[in-house]
């Protein structure tokens, strides 16, 4: 593996990520079977203020001083906004299908493959795991979110945090819901919402989430709980839709 292909990338993305990928081929390149750009990075989601760069770095092995060597680097470009890649393996990628669906699935959907062969356009994922994986996502959020009002003793700043912190990371779990119900799952985050509420019966509560996530909202008290509230219930609706998936 010896070129990277930059194009059709955002120019932003292009610019920080480029000066990185340099200081891994330098003296790595032998190693590397191929690096994906994935996430938001890829799509017109892409927010060059507030939006990390991630990316998968596929080793033909483990080698301990390539990662030794990535270590410092995230002081350097973290400030750039460039996340520390994760590293794997092809054996790696295929014994974790089964326990990661939605991150592969995800990473399936979204990507864009820079160097080496693109190995994740291919990847087979059951639809038995992601649909396990998404009733235990759902399941988790739901115990989190009531043990999580219970510590917050009714303040408003602890309980919109929760409420952040829950939503985070949902996009590819609403994904991956959505292709076992046998839709398309679409790349762009609003989009993504915009089916799920119909697929929840719900007009408004992940729109809002999304504008509290990004400060766009300072909801009141009582409004705060009415979310809280709205989403709980659509939660528990969607854990019986997956639920009856098995059946």
């Amino acid at each position: 593996m010896k070129t990277v292909n930059l194009e059709g990338l955002n120019p932003v993305v292009s610019y920080r990520i480029g000066p990185f990928l340099d200081d891994i081929l330098k003296g790595y390149a032998e190693n590397i079977h191929s690096i994906h750009i994935v996430g938001s990075a890829v799509t017109p989601d892409f927010n060059e203020k507030t939006s990390d760069i991630n990316s998968v770095i596929i080793l033909n092995e483990i080698n301990l001083n390539f990662v030794e060597f990535l270590a410092p680097l995230g002081k350097k470009y973290g400030k750039h906004r460039i996340a520390a890649p994760l590293i794997m393996t092809p054996e790696y990628i295929q014994d974790s299908l089964d326990v990661f669906p939605i991150e592969f699935h995800d990473f399936r959907l979204i990507h864009k493959t820079i160097a080496g062969e693109d190995i994740l356009k291919g990847l087979q994922i059951k639809k038995e795991n992601l649909r396990l994986q998404c009733e235990r996502e759902i399941k988790a959020r739901l115990i989190g979110l009531i043990q999580g009002y219970i510590s917050s003793a009714g303040d408003r700043e602890f309980i919109t945090k929760l409420l952040i912190r829950s939503f985070t990371g949902c996009i590819p779990l609403f994904r991956a819901i959505i292709f076992l119900l046998g839709k398309e799952p679409p790349v762009m985050r609003a989009d993504v919402i915009r089916i799920f509420q119909e697929i929840a019966a719900d007009s408004s509560v992940y729109e809002k989430l999304m504008l509290l996530r990004n400060k766009q909202i300072k909801p009141s008290k009582p409004e705060l709980n009415h979310i809280f509230e709205h989403y709980h219930n659509s939660l528990e609706k969607i854990g019986k839709i997956i639920d009856e998936l098995q059946s």
